[in-house]
């Protein structure tokens, strides 16, 4: 079992990996299109893992409370939006096409700023990870291994464009290939150790379980509407973000009830 959770905590920083190599074979300069085709599937994977993975598994999870199952749902989905709200507030951190920086004054490079942004994204998805794995740890009936293998996978699919996305751009601004990989790298880091941060506190708190599912949930939603919905459909108007958000929303979709 302990194989089989380093595993699923490793898959998702593959994910990302992978993506920062794209740097090695594709052109300096990722086409907008392109661009906003990875954020839209990205945007559609986190809203599906939101609802199968970790919202719906929550209250299933609250269901001896009756009609009042929601509530941990509810109350966890809120504090993960404030608590993204509140990094969004207190990280500096620049969005990808942007040159105003967001969050406090700082003298941190663009380079720097932007690896914080995508970062910031993998917290949530690293969390959502982590908590899953330690329901399965504890032994819960709701969340199956091929469950949370499912979560894992659709992560680690939607962190392959987000790792092109920090190490394609770097690269056309001049930085040499292989540091360009390594920003994209180093982008991803977060994710295991946020999970495996997750699972360590859910085992000293595990009744709280429904809430930090929820809660993880509430992270992927503020991420996907702050950051990834306007990133998507900046610039001239186009469809193909909103048709990739689609295909990725399936692609999650599938896979959970699929492997779930």
């Amino acid at each position: 079992m302990i194989i089989d959770v380093f595993k699923g905590l490793m898959i998702p920083f593959v994910g990302t990996t992978l993506g920062a190599a794209c740097v090695f074979l594709m052109k300096n300069k990722m086409k907008l299109n392109v661009q906003r085709a990875l954020t839209g599937f990205a945007a559609g994977v986190m809203v599906a893992a939101s609802i199968w993975s970790l919202i719906i598994p929550a209250m299933n999870q609250a269901e001896d409370m009756g009609k009042m199952a929601f509530l941990p749902a509810v109350i966890g989905f809120w504090i993960g939006i404030f608590f993204l709200l509140m990094l969004d507030h207190i990280i500096p951190h620049l969005h990808i096409n942007s040159e105003k920086t967001e969050g406090p004054k700082s003298q941190l490079q663009k380079t720097t700023m932007l690896v914080l942004t995508v970062a910031l994204h993998n917290i949530p998805e690293g969390m959502a990870v982590g908590v899953v794995y330690a329901g399965l740890l504890a032994g819960s009936t709701h969340i199956t291994i091929m469950g949370a293998l499912a979560l894992s996978l659709g992560i680690a699919i939607q962190n392959f464009p987000e790792g092109a996305i920090i190490s394609m751009p770097l690269r056309a601004a001049g930085m040499k290939k292989t540091k360009a990989f390594v920003y994209g790298l180093l982008s991803g880091i977060v994710e295991p150790i946020a999970a495996l941060l997750t699972i360590l506190a859910t085992s000293f708190i595990e009744p709280a379980l429904p809430y930090l599912l929820s809660f993880a949930a509430g992270s992927m939603i503020y991420v996907v509407v702050e950051e990834l919905v306007p990133e998507m459909a900046e610039g001239e108007h186009s469809n193909i973000g909103t048709i990739f958000f689609a295909v990725g929303f399936t692609v999650m979709m599938s896979l959970d009830v699929a492997l779930g």
